[in-house]
């Protein structure tokens, strides 16, 4: 006796039950939901938040670790200075690919406004930018999707960069940017829901707010980059909007997609390119 193959499935793209044969899906608009194609492309790891988050500070720790290794001499002199050990050069942080002035009017690097979301300058800034990253990304996550939560963090970051580099500063670096961006969405997540839960999460991320506030008195701390990630957070965040009034579509891939594809691409450049004129 044969049976017939199962004609539903879960949509790969917003995970709810329609039929293999719908040429749209009912509740997304996603096409041919029973594509294999489409199936394998979206059920893949991408989908894991624990997975994603992980995969992001790896990536920093990684361009970090390079950053020091470039060029030891650097390292060993700032060990006593609990706020700056394991520093690397300046140098260092130009070759691979931090923003700022110096960078893009003087060697026309645009490409730096994605690339300085992945450098830092010490040991504790790193891990201060980690964590943060690691506790903000699981609320967007949860309220906003993995993969608006990942365009949230990229386009914030390149908003925050771009604002810094006309407001003249003239080298920077860090994920604080979008940071910020991630802490921006949330502020515009909790004043357009509302409610007894809104105001909770706003009040929540009133401390962060604060946090960023007076950290912007200490020296060497880019207000720019941080003002305009939070900025470019919100207005990202009310363009792509969250899971209550929208759920994860398509072009909310493509988008995400698009970032993570631009970030690894300007990322091997700049080992490419930084190795080139280090080892040369």
């Amino acid at each position: 006796m044969t049976t017939e193959p199962r004609k539903s499935i879960l949509c790969p793209n917003c995970r709810r039950l329609v039929s293999r044969d719908e040429t749209r899906c009912p509740h997304c608009g996603i096409s041919n939901p029973g594509s294999k194609w489409k199936s394998n492309l979206w059920t893949r790891n991408i989908q894991e938040p624990e997975g994603v988050i992980r995969a992001v500070i790896y990536v920093n720790i990684f361009m970090y670790v390079v950053s020091l290794l470039f060029d030891l001499s650097a390292v060993g002199s700032s060990l006593m200075n609990p706020f700056t050990a394991l520093s690397p050069a300046s140098n260092s942080l130009f070759l691979l690919g931090a923003s700022g002035a110096i960078p893009i009017s003087g060697y026309g690097r645009w490409w730096t406004i994605l690339s300085a979301a992945y450098l830092h300058g010490s040991l504790l800034h790193i891990i201060f930018n980690m964590i943060a990253f690691r506790h903000l990304s699981t609320f967007v996550i949860r309220e906003y999707g993995i993969f608006r939560m990942l365009a949230i963090f990229t386009l914030s970051s390149i908003v925050g960069y771009t604002v810094s580099y006309f407001a003249g500063v003239r080298l920077t670096i860090g994920a604080s940017a979008a940071v910020c961006g991630l802490i921006g969405a949330i502020l515009y997540y909790a004043k357009s829901r509302g409610g007894t839960y809104g105001h909770a999460v706003y009040t929540q991320v009133s401390g962060w707010l604060m946090g960023l506030f007076l950290i912007g008195f200490m020296p060497g701390i880019n207000n720019w980059a941080h003002g305009g990630g939070l900025v470019g957070g919100i207005a990202i965040g009310f363009l792509l909007g969250y899971s209550e009034r929208r759920p994860e579509g398509y072009r909310d891939k493509a988008i995400a997609g698009a970032c993570a594809a631009a970030t690894l691409l300007v990322l091997l450049w700049a080992l490419f390119t930084g190795f080139i004129y280090r080892f040369s």
